[in-house]
């Protein structure tokens, strides 16, 4: 008997050790990878598109988290930006409380999206109130930055080396139970700090501070912001003028959120990324008139010497003016960083930047505070990103691959400006707006418009947007295009299902896209 009961044992555990693997079998790390002068997210070793919310500063709290997911659901999003406190995850110095991340995480697999976790550490939008209470009550040893007139700001000093090595500690344990307990890869990036810098003070200006600011200017700074003073020894205001104690505090901030990141990225390499509030892209305003000390479009430079560990700088956009909002998306797309939109508003006015967003390869995009713990929130409200969302969902990783491939375009209306011509080689795809049959564009009585064209092959491409309507013409103006096949479809799991296809004067005079998601797989030839 006792030999059966150890066979009948010995069965079981081989059984339960061949499935554990299944369960808790790694994925591999996402990472952000650049190609031929463009970015892609990986994830499970694929470009991904992040189709993301930004949850309220407070809602990731395990017991607001069911006024969360249901808003998810219905945005149709596939990742969620949400915070983690260090005032709740360290209550005590030294001890660790995983109760948050571990909802997260619970909440976020069964709700099959993927996770972008916030680090609210020393910084959140230029103050240090997340830090824990003991730390707020020890002012001294963690020291608020103090001002031109002497008084300390409600803001933290990047110059607090107690300050420093805490949030590293905090950050690094923080980094270490990820990796441990999330081998599935639900969070696929961080957010190091929120909004790091400070309103209404350029800088620090403490004993410390003002030894570094008046000491020459690191020489790497000087290449990035492709400044020769007239001596190498210059200091910061020698070398930058008006601009000098702008760009000492974005060192002083960049090199302190540079080294948490570095902190938690030894132990766990995860993507991470700093968020900027921008200064107004067109009409910027003196120092001292937004925050200083992020990664401002003026500073970008100064911020990837100095913090190299981070991946991106990310703008949080919420210019109303739409002419600065495409600017921002601009000014962040560079080279040497992947244009990301962690933070923007959720209305009806910015839907359509989504694609503008895209046409510029965006990795992803985040609207901020889109969950349920509002009553401002409805499903009326969420419709408009939820409508974009429906839209690409489905077909999402086929569209990150095109933009990483450099095949895909995608546009957005712009007021005044009714048509927008696609080039994609031999062809070029006409865009317009508010066409009428005779195929005048007017433009929407409001600039509601947006469209993607992606190229399948050479002579075939996939079309989807709103409000639109979209023709292709030969780049040889002496051919004719011909309409091969127009087919309306859906994706699913990836993978383009037929519907029906479209002709005579339904593509006679372009292709009409409305109110409700259609995507088309459109093949033309010339005669």
């Amino acid at each position: 008997m006792k030999i059966r009961f150890a066979v009948l044992a010995a069965f079981v555990a081989a059984s339960v050790a061949a499935t554990l693997p299944a369960q808790v079998k790694e994925r591999p790390i996402p990472r952000v990878v650049k190609k031929d002068g463009r970015y892609a997210l990986m994830v499970d070793g694929a470009p991904y598109l992040m189709l993301g919310a930004q949850t309220h500063n407070s809602s990731a709290w395990p017991g607001m988290l069911a006024k969360v997911w249901p808003a998810m659901e219905y945005l149709n999003v596939n990742t969620v930006e949400t915070p983690v406190y260090w005032e709740q995850f360290e209550p005590r110095q030294g001890q660790y409380d995983h109760t948050v991340i571990d909802a997260l995480l619970a909440g976020a697999r069964q709700h099959r999206v993927r996770l972008v976790l916030l680090w609210f550490g020393t910084w959140k939008n230029g103050s240090q109130h997340y830090m824990p209470e003991w730390m707020k009550l020890a002012p001294d040893k963690y020291p608020h930055l103090i001002d031109k007139n002497g008084h300390p700001a409600d803001s933290p000093s990047p110059f607090a080396a107690a300050s420093l090595e805490a949030d590293k500690t905090a950050f690094t344990a923080f980094m270490r139970y990820l990796k441990t307990a999330d081998p599935q890869r639900t969070v696929i990036m961080v957010q190091v700090e929120n909004e790091p810098g400070t309103w209404g003070s350029v800088r620090d200006y403490s004993p410390a501070a003002q030894k570094l600011f008046e000491a020459p200017v690191p020489a790497d700074v000087l290449t990035a912001m492709q400044v020769r003073p007239a001596s190498s020894t210059a200091n910061w205001q020698e070398a930058f003028g008006p601009e000098g104690e702008v760009n000492f505090h974005a060192w002083a901030v960049a090199k302190y959120v540079g080294q948490v990141a570095a902190a938690g990225k030894a132990v766990y390499p995860l993507p991470l990324y700093a968020n900027a509030a921008l200064r107004d892209p067109l009409k910027p305003g003196a120092p001292g008139s937004y925050e200083a000390g992020g990664p401002t479009d003026n500073v970008i430079p100064i911020w990837k010497v100095a913090a190299p560990e981070l991946d991106i700088v990310a703008p949080d956009i919420y210019q109303n003016d739409p002419a600065a909002y495409l600017k921002v998306l601009e000014l962040y797309h560079r080279d040497d960083n992947a244009l990301f939109v962690p933070e923007t508003g959720g209305g009806a006015n910015n839907a359509r930047f989504f694609f503008s967003a895209l046409g510029l390869q965006a990795i992803g995009y985040s609207p901020f505070g889109m969950d349920y713990t509002t009553p401002r929130n409805t499903p009326e409200s969420l419709a408009p990103t939820a409508k974009n969302y429906r839209l690409i969902a489905p077909m999402q990783r086929e569209i990150a691959r095109l933009n990483f491939e450099g095949k895909l375009q995608a546009v957005a209306e712009e007021k005044g400006k009714v048509t927008q011509t696609l080039a994609f080689g031999a062809w070029n795809a006409i865009v317009s707006y508010g066409a009428s049959r005779n195929n005048r564009a007017v433009g929407n009585a409001e600039p509601t418009g947006r469209m993607l064209v992606g190229q399948l092959k050479d002579n075939q491409f996939l079309v989807a947007g709103f409000y639109a309507r979209v023709d292709f013409r030969p780049a040889d103006a002496e051919k004719h295009r011909q309409f091969l096949r127009v087919e309306e479809g859906v994706y699913e799991n990836g993978i383009f299902k037929f519907l029906r296809i479209w002709n005579g004067d339904e593509t006679d005079w372009g292709l009409n896209f409305g109110a409700e998601p259609l995507v088309l797989r459109v093949s033309v030839a010339t005669y």
